[in-house]
């Protein structure tokens, strides 16, 4: 969701204090992590999951007010959007039964949440972008009623000083202006959040960047937006697009952007992301904080409002020693709850096997090599060729079977995952990638053979959902 905020409107000192706060807190995380004070704590797993509330014709459904009042649930949130929701995962260590807890405790908030919907005769939805959404539903009057989205459309307007241009080209061609920050709320993500040793914290960022391209690839579920067919993971265009906004020299086309895949691997420190925020980027929420300096308020706010796929955060223990969490945000929300579990499992595996061998032998892959795979893997999906270790160009399908999958399980030994884990979660990942239906091919399929009616493959994508069968082993119905 984002911290919530305040006030709502701003001067010049309120900017000016905010900054010089930032400033001192970046400073005092860099001792910190310099003297070596933040936790050092196994890996620990959390995620959440992006939704959305539809009615009987598979229209988005603004009711997020009334759902989250009526549900009354400390795990669910609002979203930009009135017609989204969030919910979230207790945390659990990256060891042992971890996967079937999270997918235990994760049904039984769904299951409540779907009951909860019901009363208001919603559903619950958990898809990239709604095949069914209109561009008239785009609009400030859906947008949730929270200080902090609002002051966020206001000041990046101001930073762009023009219309944010949607401009994507895919199987089909996307392109039209638009006036706020709406356009954001089309693309609903599962982040998956793994809190990491200090000594491991830059490594496993860099993993988890080189590891974007199989995820996104594989989890992808957003091949329709306003009717057209774009990308297999059409949230990653759509999402940077929609808040194209820029650093410092040059505004809305500054050399870095707020919502990107970054601009480098963290070579020495962790530290180095954070370091970037206070120096390219201008404060939006300036919020001021009468906290001690080691809460980093004013840090977290100012980090909340810099989007990488894969976002350090400052969190902290129960004892409040502050902690490193790496935030990976490119694979889609769905299609199915057994489905993100799954998708959970391989990015963790995954990442922590790569994170080995960048420890062990350095980097294997360029940042720039890493970044292009990562949006061909969206464009084109299993279907996309990536340039990997040994300098040659692979198939994302065939590589993710060949090597990525026995990494996976490799990691997840690694972590001592339960060896049935290991098998029911990794196993629902090999069908996926065996069969190559993922939810965005599924969606394809379903429009080439039942014709251009997605409120049709809505309600069949629905029904699929409730039936909690893996979209590897859907049918076109």
């Amino acid at each position: 969701m984002g911290q919530e905020i305040n006030l709502t409107l701003f001067n010049d000192d309120h900017f000016a204090h905010f900054h010089k706060n930032l400033q001192l807190e970046t400073q005092h995380l860099k001792s910190v992590i310099e003297q070596k004070q933040l936790s050092e704590l196994p890996p620990t797993a959390g995620f959440e999951i992006e939704a959305w509330l539809i009615d009987d014709a598979m229209q988005a459904a603004p009711n997020n007010a009334s759902f989250l009042q009526n549900l009354n649930d400390p795990l669910a949130f609002p979203e930009l959007a009135k017609f989204n929701i969030e919910l979230n995962g207790v945390p659990k260590r990256l060891t042992a039964d971890v996967f079937s807890t999270l997918h235990k405790n994760l049904l039984a908030t769904w299951d409540k949440s779907c009951h909860h919907a019901k009363e208001l005769d919603n559903h619950i939805l958990i898809i990239g972008t709604l095949p069914t959404l209109k561009p008239s539903d785009m609009t400030l009057a859906n947008m949730s009623d929270m200080n902090r989205y609002r002051v966020l459309n206001e000041q990046i307007l101001n930073a762009r000083g023009k219309p944010i241009n949607l401009d994507i080209v895919g199987q089909e061609h996307l392109k039209f202006d638009h006036y706020d920050v709406m356009l954001e709320s089309a693309t609903t993500s599962l982040q998956l959040h793994t809190q990491i040793p200090l000594t491991q914290a830059h490594h496993f960022y860099n993993a988890s960047i080189i590891a974007s391209a199989a995820i996104v690839a594989s989890c992808a579920n957003a091949p329709y937006l306003f009717g057209k067919s774009l990308w297999h993971e059409s949230r990653i265009p759509l999402f940077e697009q929609a808040i194209e906004t820029g650093g410092y020299g040059g505004a809305a086309h500054g050399p870095l952007k707020r919502v990107s895949f970054g601009s480098d691997y963290a070579r020495a420190s962790i530290m180095e992301c954070f370091q970037e925020n206070l120096e390219h980027f201008p404060v939006l929420l300036p919020e001021l904080f009468d906290d001690p300096i080691d809460n980093f308020e004013h840090l977290r706010l100012h980090n909340g409002t810099i989007w990488r796929w894969n976002r350090p955060l400052i969190g902290f223990d129960a004892d409040h020693t502050p902690h490193i969490r790496i935030e990976h945000r490119t694979p889609s929300a769905g299609p199915t709850i057994i489905d993100s579990i799954a998708n959970a499992a391989f990015y963790y595996g995954l990442t922590i096997d790569l994170s080995n061998e960048i420890m062990a032998n350095g980097i294997p892959l360029p940042f720039t090599q890493a970044k292009d795979n990562f949006y061909q893997a969206a464009r084109f999906g299993l279907d996309g060729n990536i340039v990997w270790f040994d300098g040659n160009k692979q198939n994302l399908q065939k590589l993710i079977q060949t090597d990525l999958l026995s990494r996976a399980r490799k990691g997840l030994q690694f972590l001592q995952v339960d060896h049935k884990d290991i098998d029911t979660y990794l196993g629902i990942m090999e069908q996926r990638i065996a069969n190559k239906q993922t939810g965005s091919q599924w969606q394809r399929q379903f429009i080439q053979q039942q014709g251009k009616n997605f409120q049709d493959m809505t309600k069949a994508y629905l029904a699929h959902q409730y039936s909690e069968l893996p979209v590897s082993r859907w049918d076109i119905s």
